[in-house]
């Protein structure tokens, strides 16, 4: 590829990248509290123009005050004083209030981003979604988003806060180059020198050479740090993976105890720290190449001015007040043209939050464009074959795993009012993910699904939020829809009349309470709403046989007085006496298109009949 082509390809990549970096950024101006933003935005501007304005005032307060002390004229000299008092005092009131509005609107564009992409997370099952895609087999860095938790904590925050301050610092840069180029070009005069017997003269010497020392830090500044977007990108991913496997040590800190797992859980997070500390070891190695570089370029710039007007200064042409003022302005051309140079590591730490933001971007896009093809799939089925609001049914269902494996392929199976059914099968043969698929969650299945209206799943390992009991029981309903009544007799059903009396009391119910424990407080909790079809995935496996019986003999009563269904995946075989029909999951041979079939055992088959 030749250098055109590899300009064009940049040029490219830039615009794509610039066309991202607007998706991200424009809705929160365009939202809700687009006025307050845009607002402050246009506050934070003026505030830049203002401080640049002061900027330009202080040069030319240097000239001032320099000649006065070269030609110790004290009345000039006490003037200037009490000039400079007011103009700092104004430059101090600006710098305060800028400050001040930028971290204002730094906190609620976060707040709104934030808001925006957790609501965008947690609708439509997206979380769960992206979570099983991330184990897919395919290569986990392209195209998954990994650690969301850390996407949308801790990059928002860090996109937000660098897209205002880089944005910032460019527009000051721009606007000081602007104010600040003229001054110089006036000031530096023009240089004249003799070649070939010919004279010629270069006007606005200082600007040129300004020009030419930044051009040149610039392109060495990149070629130095561009390793760093790479590194800083990698770096937010494996601290992400250390800080999620320490809070899984947390939360199973009980089983982890009991299986005295500790020293395999140590290996573990050595062996992710030792991976943030190797990344974090190329990473300072590049800063410091950088940091050499940026510290010679800025301790240079320092004296470069004084070098190329001192010849003019010590001829008589300019006076001393003139010399700082040249310096001055030249300083301030050069800050701005070194702009990347001086924000080369703070621009490749934003570009590095800006990629894992719009990956993270691009799975919950594409995950919604799932969930909706398949929605509308299920709506074309529904006017063709439409189906009671009151049946369950699957047509041409075929499942596979996140490996692409299939699963189960055109099943088609329905069930109405009181036709409670049982899910069997070998372990492993999908019965869960036949459930998932039911309940719309999972999503690597083609054909239709239709779950009845006013249906509640109680799965394998049920989920408590830590807090008071009452809010556990109720979940995800507010526990204020329920009176103490009820929730204690919901809890009485479930065989927990000991937990009665602990409605308000907080803690992490999903450790301190057993296996069995847990299995009847999810039970309790469809008790306690009653719904018209309960899903039961192994409800009961912690249970004795006594107490099961009694927990199956409650869920039946309940569906039964709502004209509803139970739907169950059990291994027992005493479970089956409270089904009336069999769904069974059968091994297929090797070369059929699918793992398992399902059968379909009509009640009079059922083993153990009550």
């Amino acid at each position: 590829m030749n250098l055109l082509s590899r300009m064009a390809q940049k040029f490219r990549d830039f615009r794509h990248f610039t066309r991202r970096v607007w998706a991200l950024s424009a809705p929160y101006f365009r939202s809700e509290d687009k006025w307050k933003a845009r607002g402050l935005l246009a506050a934070i501007v003026l505030l830049n123009l203002g401080a640049v304005y002061m900027l330009v005032l202080l040069n030319e307060w240097n000239r001032v005050f320099y000649d006065a002390l070269q030609n110790k004229d004290a009345a000039v000299f006490w003037t200037q004083l009490g000039r400079f008092t007011y103009l700092a005092f104004a430059f101090i009131i600006i710098a305060v209030y800028r400050f001040y509005l930028t971290q204002l609107l730094e906190v609620r564009w976060r707040a709104w981003m934030t808001a925006h992409y957790l609501q965008r997370w947690l609708s439509d099952h997206a979380f769960y979604k992206m979570e099983l895609a991330r184990f897919s087999g395919s290569d986990n860095s392209h195209g998954t988003a990994d650690n969301p938790d850390q996407r949308i904590q801790e990059d928002i925050n860090l996109f937000t806060t660098y897209s205002i301050s880089l944005s910032m610092g460019l527009l000051n840069a721009v606007v000081t180059l602007v104010s600040f180029v003229g001054i110089l070009w006036t000031l530096s005069g023009a240089f004249a020198f003799n070649f070939n017997g010919a004279s010629y003269s270069i006007p606005g010497f200082m600007v040129w050479m300004a020009v030419l020392y930044c051009v040149v830090g610039s392109v060495i500044t990149h070629y130095i740090g561009r390793p760093q977007i790479k590194l800083n990108f990698q770096q937010q991913r494996v601290e992400a993976d250390f800080r999620h496997h320490m809070v899984r040590v947390r939360e199973y800190s009980e089983s982890i105890a009991l299986d005295k797992g500790e020293a395999v859980e140590r290996a573990q997070l050595d062996t992710r720290f030792a991976a943030v500390l190797a990344n974090y070891l190329k990473l300072i190695k590049k800063q410091k190449n950088l940091v050499w570089f940026t510290n010679f370029f800025g301790q240079a710039a320092v004296v470069f001015p004084f070098i190329v007007a001192a010849p003019r200064f010590f001829s008589g042409a300019i006076q001393l007040g003139e010399l700082i003022q040249i310096s001055s302005a030249f300083g301030r051309v050069q800050d701005s043209l070194s702009w990347l140079v001086d924000n080369y590591s703070s621009l490749a730490a934003w570009r590095a939050t800006t990629d894992r933001l719009t990956s993270f971007e691009d799975n919950i896009r594409a995950v919604a464009q799932q969930g909706r093809a398949q929605a509308a799939i299920n709506s074309v089925a529904n006017e063709a074959q439409p189906l009671a609001a009151d049946t369950l049914a699957v047509r041409d269902l075929t499942l596979t795993l996140p490996t692409g494996a299939t699963l189960l392929s055109g099943a088609t199976l329905q069930a109405g009012p009181g036709e409670s059914i049982l899910l069997k099968g070998p372990s492993g043969s999908g019965k869960s993910t036949l459930f998932r698929a039911l309940a719309g969650i999972w999503p690597f299945f083609t054909g239709q699904t239709h779950l009845p209206a006013d249906a509640m799943f109680i799965p394998q390992r049920p989920y408590f939020p830590d807090g008071s009991l009452r809010n556990a029981l109720a979940y995800p309903q507010p526990a204020a829809q329920y009176d103490d009544a009820a929730l204690k007799q919901a809890l009485i059903d479930a065989l927990l009349p000991q937990l009665t009396g602990r409605l308000d009391d907080e803690d992490a119910w999903s450790q301190k309470l057993s296996g069995g424990e847990q299995q009847r407080l999810a039970v309790a909790r469809v008790l306690l709403k009653k719904p018209r079809w309960i899903f039961a995935d192994e409800a009961t496996s912690a249970l004795d046989e006594s107490a099961e019986k009694t927990i199956y003999q409650k869920l039946l009563a309940s569906v039964s007085a709502t004209h509803g269904s139970l739907v169950s995946i059990a291994h027992r075989p005493t479970v089956a006496a409270f089904h009336g029909k069999l769904w069974e999951l059968e091994k297929l041979p090797e070369g059929a298109p699918a793992l398992y079939r399902v059968r379909e055992t009509p009640h009079a088959v059922l083993p153990e009949k009550a």
